[in-house]
């Protein structure tokens, strides 16, 4: 069994012979290049699954990074890592920012946690990086495939909560992002009624207020209530999340 399988997404969804050259090899480490997880989750046999998109940097320094935290702190199922990226500015000055994953939020639905936040469960990672347990993937099952590849990140680490997972950010667990983090969320109309889809999905009427802070949402959920209902009876079925780590997610 590997330690580490590295799954890497693209947008747009097509990836171009040099787009699929690991940056390097090794006997301990798979290389996936795919934008359909469930495609290849039967090849993969790591301990460890991280998903990324192309612009994030997976190098040993990461890693190694990753291997110790996962080494430190034996109880997190899911990581959350920070992203690095460089900012520029208008008259040319640059600064280096930091992204993490994101919290709950009643009216937002998510937001992302502040740059200098401590050690803390989170309730999904950013789109762009994400690492899974092998033993809370096999209990979380198969991604949502109806949702675009951000979406499905968010989506599988909600219903993680339900398989009794939890995500963790690290502070220092960091990767390097080439370009600018995804603007996700946001007010955008193509990204909202796929947020609201997960959270829904996971939280049901706890994310009332964000719907209706959002109207335009409520016929898009009304339209796929069917569909959406069956997903999350499935969901939340035996669902290990109770209100103390639900709590924590805010």
């Amino acid at each position: 069994m590997r330690q580490f399988d590295v799954f890497v997404w693209s947008e747009p969804q097509e990836f171009s012979d040099a787009d699929q050259q690991p940056p390097f090899t090794d006997p301990a480490l798979g290389w996936f290049f795919t934008n359909d997880f469930n495609d290849k989750l039967n090849e993969s046999d790591a301990e460890w699954i991280v998903f990324a998109n192309r612009s994030v940097k997976i190098n040993r320094e990461f890693l190694n990074s990753l291997a110790e935290n996962i080494s430190a702190f034996p109880m997190v199922d899911a990581f959350a890592p920070r992203l690095r990226y460089t900012l520029a500015e208008s008259d040319g000055k640059k600064f280096v920012k930091f992204a993490g994953g994101f919290r709950l939020h009643k009216s937002k639905g998510i937001e992302p946690i502040e740059e200098d936040t401590p050690l803390r469960y989170v309730a999904s990672p950013r789109p762009e990086i994400a690492v899974f347990s092998r033993r809370i993937v096999q209990r979380t099952g198969a991604f949502d495939t109806s949702l675009p590849v951000p979406a499905q990140i968010l989506d599988y680490a909600l219903r993680m909560l339900h398989a009794g997972g939890r995500c963790f950010s690290v502070p220092y667990l960091v990767a390097e992002l080439q370009g600018l983090p995804m603007d996700f969320p946001s007010e955008n109309r193509e990204v909202l009624p796929h947020i609201a889809y997960a959270l829904s999905k996971a939280l049901g009427i706890k994310v009332a207020r964000f719907i209706l802070a959002h109207p335009s949402l409520v016929a898009t959920l009304w339209k796929n209530r069917k569909s959406l209902q069956e997903k999350r009876d499935k969901a939340t079925l035996l669902s290990k999340l109770v209100p103390e780590v639900l709590k924590e997610l805010y």
